[in-house]
Order: structure tokens, then C-alpha cells, then sequence
């Protein structure tokens, strides 16, 4: 495990050498609250480390190290979005093994099935719940988390060659450079919808007041305690409680018993507060307007829907790969591939029926 400065150097020593570096990482978001980065797992030619986000080093140089390699990840766009928000990290370029996987027309794109399926492995799943905050990691922990990004590499090698047989390299590396650019922009929530949880459609303004009291309150006592959310109230009872409130215009009787009493009085207190508010400080009720499709556009759908089937037949691609429901309905209210979300490769592929 890199956990001090000197480990670090010599590990810097060996990943500015290093010809590709391969890259997973795990957080905390079942243990704690914000999720945190807890573990880097890197591989490169010379082996794997383990480095500790939480030791308090300065991973800077490690960073702009392997923002000048072409990382290796499997569903990079999780651990890019993990790390841009950690560090504003932004590599030069990546290797995604699921998309690859895809593009060879694999349906079973998980990372133990493509190893098994091309390298003959049969690695056990991991400690699926396990709290990567914790320290020191168990023996289990360590060894799992080493092998994670150590088979990228050879499992790359076999879906380069794959890619190359079928002419979609350029489709590839297309798509890695939409997940980067994907991952790497961040936008503030909405404080205005953020507390809209599951549910809350249904309720009316007062019921809308009493939820984002209840939401408010709730984050306050999981980042007090360093848990998720659902730890401390589920969505479905925070939308209730909600419900119930506003119809009855009081704290409900029946709060969830697992709350401690001082937990129980500050749900109580925001309830109450929320009540208590005037009309016109209740939240207003979002009104989706459904823009109504003309004829002409759905049968143009229709159209195309059938032509991506056919050609994802065609070249054993999942269809929704080749181009996902909302793009073929931008294709045909556009007819312009340019002005929609469709990649050069997507675009190419469907150009025959526009």
C-alpha cells in the first residue's frame, strides 16, 4: 500500500517508465457520507500498487503522470466522474474494456465474465459490501483489489485484436473520447430539485415544503454521522411522512422507530417548521409539459428503428448500442446527424436511412 511519501517516489520512479498503466478504484458510498475516493489500484508493466487517498499525501505528480498515458478501466466512466470530482482529473485518453467488449459483441460484458471469456480466469467476485474506508484493509480486501486492474492490460490486448478484425477501432476510440468528456464536466445540483425524491410528483406544495424540510434535515444528520442517507430515513418513508403531514396539517404520531429521541425531535422540529410556512414560501409543483410528436416524426422513428435493428444484426451489435431511442427521435426530427447526440461511427452507420 502507498501510504507515505517515500513509497510514493519510488512508485512515481517506476510509473513515469511505464509503457501503459492500467486503473480501477473503489469509494465508501455503502459506509459513508459524502462518498469518498478511498483506493487507487493501479498496474503497469512492473506490477500493481495500491495507493491511499486517505493518507493525506500529496498525489499530484501521480496524477499528471498518468494524465499523460492512455489508462486502461473497465466502466471508466464511474471512476472518472469518481476521480474528476476528487481532483478535477481529466486524462489524456482511455481504454474502456466494457465498451470494447460491446463493440466485439459481447452481451456479457461484466469484468469476471470477459476475463473468463478471454483469458481463461476465474476470479471470485469481491467483497461486493465491503467498506474501503476502513484501515487497515484485510488480507481478502488487498488481494481483490490488486487483481481488479491487474488482467486489464492482457484483456485489453485480446479486445484490441478483436477490434481491429472488425474494422471498429476508430468506433472504440471514439466512444472512450465521449466517456471522457462525459465524466469530466460537473455541474452544481439544482437546490431547487435535488430533494424531489422518488414519489414527490404526487404530493401537493404543502406536502413539497414538509419533504425538502425532511430531505434538508436528513443531510445534515448523515454527514453529521458519516452515513448514508438511507441509514438515517429511506426515501419511501421520507415521502410519506411528507404525505401524511400535509394531509393532516400536523407531525405524524407514527415516526420511524429507529430514530434515536434526538433524531426524532429534529424531524419533528423540521416537520413542524415546514408546516408552518406561509403559502408562498411552499415550493410550486413542476409541470412537465409533453411536447406532442408530430406523425411524421414518430413514422420517421418508426423507420429508423427498424433500419438500426437490422443493422445491428448485421454487425451482432446490441441495438440500443448502435443508437439508443432518444437519438433515433432527435435523428428524426433533425435529419441531421450533426445536430444530434449520435457519434461520427452512430451516424455513419444509420446515414443510408435519413
Amino acid at each position: 500500500m502507498i501510504d507515505t511519501a517515500e513509497r510514493l517516489h519510488d512508485a512515481l520512479q517506476e510509473l513515469e517508465r511505464a509503457s501503459w498503466i492500467a486503473l480501477d478504484t473503489e469509494a465508501d458510498s455503502l459506509h459513508a457520507y459524502p462518498e469518498k475516493l478511498c483506493l487507487l489500484q493501479l498496474s503497469h508493466p512492473g506490477g500493481d500498487f495500491l495507493v491511499d487517498p486517505l493518507a493525506g499525501l500529496d498525489l499530484s505528480e501521480l496524477l499528471k503522470v498518468m494524465a499523460r498515458h492512455t489508462l486502461i478501466l473497465h466502466g471508466g466512466d464511474y471512476d472518472l466522474r469518481l476521480m474528476y470530482r476528487t481532483w478535477r482529473f481529466v486524462p489524456a485518453a482511455i481504454f474502456d474494456t466494457m465498451s470494447a467488449a460491446r463493440f466485439v459483441g459481447e452481451t456479457r460484458f461484466g469484468l469476471t465474465d470477459l476475463l473468463s471469456q478471454f483469458l481463461g480466469l476465474n476470479l471470485e467476485k469481491g467483497p461486493q459490501k465491503a467498506d474501503w474506508g476502513q484501515r487497515p484493509l484485510t488480507p481478502r480486501m488487498t488481494a481483490y483489489a490488486e487483481a481488479d486492474a491487474r488482467y486489464l492490460k492482457p484483456l485489453q490486448e485480446k479486445l484490441s485484436a478483436e477490434l481491429e478484425r472488425l474494422g471498429r477501432t476508430e468506433w472504440h476510440r471514439e466512444l472512450c473520447a465521449r466517456i471522457v468528456t462525459d465524466a469530466t464536466q460537473w455541474e452544481a445540483p439544482d437546490p431547487d430539485l435535488v430533494w424531489r425524491l422518488r414519489g414527490s410528483h404526487a404530493l401537493d406544495p404543502m406536502g413539497l415544503a414538509v419533504l425538502r424540510a425532511i430531505w434538508h434535515w436528513r443531510e445534515e444528520e448523515a454527514i453529521r454521522a458519516n452515513r448514508p442517507t438511507f441509514h438515517v430515513l429511506n426515501h419511501d418513508h421520507a415521502v410519506g411522512l411528507a404525505e401524511a403531514s400535509a394531509r393532516w396539517g400536523a407531525v405524524p404520531t407514527s415516526l420511524p422507530r429507529h430514530l434515536s429521541p434526538r433524531r426524532r425531535q429534529g424531524l419533528t422540529d423540521a416537520i413542524r417548521g415546514a408546516l408552518e410556512l406561509p403559502q408562498d414560501q411552499w415550493p410550486k409543483r413542476i409541470r412537465h409539459e409533453h411536447k406532442r410528436m408530430p406523425l411524421w416524426v414518430g413514422r420517421k422513428a418508426a423507420a429508423l428503428r427498424e433500419f438500426r435493428d437490422r443493422k445491428a444484426t448485421e454487425l451482432n451489435l446490441d441495438p440500443s448500442f448502435v443508437a439508443s431511442k432518444s437519438q433515433l427521435l432527435e435523428l428524426a426530427e433533425t435529419g441531421d446527424p450533426s445536430k444530434t447526440s449520435l457519434m461520427r461511427w452512430q451516424a455513419e452507420l444509420l446515414r443510408q436511412a435519413v
